[in-house]
């Protein structure tokens, strides 16, 4: 479980294919603090570390994970945003998230707004995934609050310091980023369409 706080940036800095794996060697500041078997959220995608050494550590990727988010555009120099798992005696500054990505969407535009970045995103519409205005989003593991909300889009504000201490700030029209959609409204969608089959 992790809040969409993004900790710090991870760089790829190897890749090795094992059949249909993808095991990945990530750089990381809190490399030292992390145990085998812990799980990290790498652009929104939960991860489990299976080796480390010094400040390197690996990660592997099945291949329905590569299917389903944006891991197989990374190459060696990729930055990623890292959050450990949430400590649960903790404030919950973001929203609750699970760091199972539902589906990929496209940057389809970048403004810069006088010291803030306007992202606005395209995805595959889907009668499970909704979104709400003022309501949650997670984008490539960041808690957002999202406006503009369409059936198959939104737009999300990005500050200064969000921009800065993310991939944010690699971030370009066309790029894939990795969502998962607020876990209530999940929730609430499934609830609805069991009692209402018709919709």
């Amino acid at each position: 479980m992790f809040t969409g706080i993004i900790e710090n940036i991870g760089e790829v800095k190897a890749i090795t294919n094992e059949g249909t794996n993808r095991t990945f060697t990530m750089h990381s500041p809190f490399t030292q603090e992390l145990k085998i078997d812990q799980s990290v959220s790498h652009n929104g995608v939960c991860l489990t570390v299976t080796d480390i050494d010094g400040d390197l550590y690996k990660v592997t990727a099945i291949d329905e994970t590569l299917q389903k988010t944006n891991l197989n555009e990374w190459k060696v120099g990729t930055l990623v945003n890292l959050e450990r798992s949430m400590v649960m005696n903790a404030r919950l500054d973001g929203h609750i998230v699970q760091g199972h990505v539902d589906q990929v969407a496209i940057c389809s535009s970048k403004e810069s707004q006088d010291g803030s970045w306007l992202f606005s995103f395209e995805y595959t519409p889907t009668q499970a995934h909704v979104t709400v205005e003022k309501g949650s989003i997670c984008v490539n593991g960041v808690s957002l609050t999202l406006f503009n909300s369409q059936a198959n889009s939104f737009s999300v504000a990005i500050i200064p310091y969000t921009y800065e201490h993310t991939n944010f700030k690699t971030l370009e029209p066309g790029n894939q980023v990795n969502l998962e959609f607020d876990i209530i409204g999940k929730y609430v969608q499934k609830l609805f369409a069991q009692y209402n089959p018709q919709n």
